[in-house]
């Protein structure tokens, strides 16, 4: 009895494949996370340099 559970446990596969889209969603948040993080300072740099050379140039 508990070894035929410990069987068709072992067989089924919706445990492992709820875990690595788990798996996969947490991967996916991350790399956008640094995406952003990367093209916000990208971004704040170079709108540092348009800001001082308009200013320069006025």
């Amino acid at each position: 009895m508990i070894l035929n559970k410990i069987k068709r446990f072992l067989a089924s596969e919706d445990g492992p494949t709820a875990v690595e889209y788990a798996v996969m969603l947490a991967l996916i948040i991350v790399v956008c996370l640094i995406s952003i993080q990367a093209l916000g300072s990208a971004s704040s740099q170079s709108f540092s340099n348009i800001s001082q050379s308009l200013g320069a140039g006025s």
